[in-house]
């Protein structure tokens, strides 16, 4: 009777059983623009591209960077630590709890993940933004993300690659998130003092403090199609202005138009892109560091360098510039003797009315 208990009763059971299966929460994915429903592996294996509507989905940090570099391998940059709730904030609920949600569900510390290795032999440091991670919102951490990139690219004389998706400031840190935007503005100072490429991959969403800052400081700017790329968003220009904005207002086709970017990239060409863009920046000849600005004061000058004064009147003088003649004294002008005869030619003539003035 073994093969009844085990095999006929299991079967029948299964067969009765009313039990629901677990079926994972992203099995199928629905595309926002045409609704059409595509299986989660497809989507993956497609760039996050839906295939009939050619719709640029939301990539992870992770997925971004293994896209990138050359068989999907990099280093991690290493960030420095910041304290967590310099402020204490709390709203509806604390904001250690918030990020304690956020770095179990990307398995990240914070918004910015950054990384170095090759990009098709090339070495090259890059930088990609989290949306889960609180909306990929800039805080004290992430910037001094953003900031060990660019650093680590001056070290290693890399270009340095960012993509960017951001809500804006992270306002559970008040003003220490908005100093961010400055500290971030010297490290592309940086990277421009080294002379080294600074391109930015704008994807969807890229707004607020990001968008003031880093994000619009690239020597290129690239963009994915249809990404919303702005300060304030449209729907709060609508009602502030109670004006119908244009279509595709804020989108990356429409800024392309209007000369705020420089190109819009499918996510599928984006990697030979940014080869190709990074190989004709670092061409020529070997990185050189930038001159030192010149000063007002001191021995730096304005214009040029200093010079000898006697090499500058030999210079002259061998140009044939003409010397000034030599005035004698009785017919050099003299204001006393001017002033002395104004006065005797009024006294002699008299008072006078006003002349009238003429237009």
């Amino acid at each position: 009777m073994n093969w009844i208990n085990n095999v006929v009763r299991p079967k029948i059971s299964g067969l009765l059983s009313t039990a629901k299966r677990d079926v994972p929460d992203n099995l199928w994915v629905k595309c926002p623009e045409s609704g059409q429903m595509v299986f989660y592996k497809d989507l993956e294996a497609n760039q996050f591209v839906v295939p009939g509507s050619n719709y640029h989905m939301r990539m992870g940090s992770q997925q971004r960077l293994q896209y990138l570099f050359d068989g999907g391998e990099y280093r991690t940059v290493a960030v420095p630590s910041v304290q967590q709730d310099p402020l204490k904030f709390r709203d509806g609920r604390k904001y250690t709890d918030r990020l304690k949600d956020a770095k179990a569900e990307t398995k990240l510390e914070d918004a910015v993940l950054v990384g170095e290795g090759q990009l098709e032999g090339s070495p090259i440091v890059a930088a990609a933004q989290d949306f889960r991670f609180m909306a990929g919102s800039l805080g004290m951490a992430a910037g001094e993300a953003i900031i060990a990139g660019m650093l680590r690219a001056v070290e290693l004389k890399t270009p340095f690659i960012l993509f960017a998706a951001s809500g804006g400031a992270r306002m559970q840190e008040g003003i220490l998130s908005l100093m961010q935007m400055p500290r971030t503005t010297i490290a592309v100072q940086r990277l421009r003092d080294a002379r080294l490429p600074y391109i930015v991959v704008l994807t969807d969403p890229t707004t607020g403090g990001v968008t003031a800052s880093y994000a619009m400081l690239g020597d290129v700017h690239i963009a994915e199609p249809g990404a919303l790329i702005c300060f304030a968003g449209p729907r709060v220009i609508q009602q502030t202005i109670r004006e119908q904005l244009p279509d595709g207002f804020q989108r990356a086709e429409y800024l392309l138009s209007h000369g705020m970017i420089d190109m819009v990239v499918h996510r599928h060409q984006m990697r030979e892109t940014l080869a190709r863009v990074c190989r004709l920046l670092m061409s020529g000849a070997e990185v050189k560091p930038a001159k030192e600005p010149r000063k007002m004061n001191g021995k730096s000058h304005a214009n040029g360098s200093s010079v000898d004064s006697n090499v500058i009147e030999t210079a002259a003088r061998e140009s044939g510039v003409i010397e000034p003649e030599i005035v004698p004294n009785s017919q050099r002008f003299d204001p006393g003797k001017a002033d002395k005869s104004k006065r005797d030619d009024a006294s002699a003539s008299g008072p006078q009315k006003d002349a009238p003035r003429s237009v």
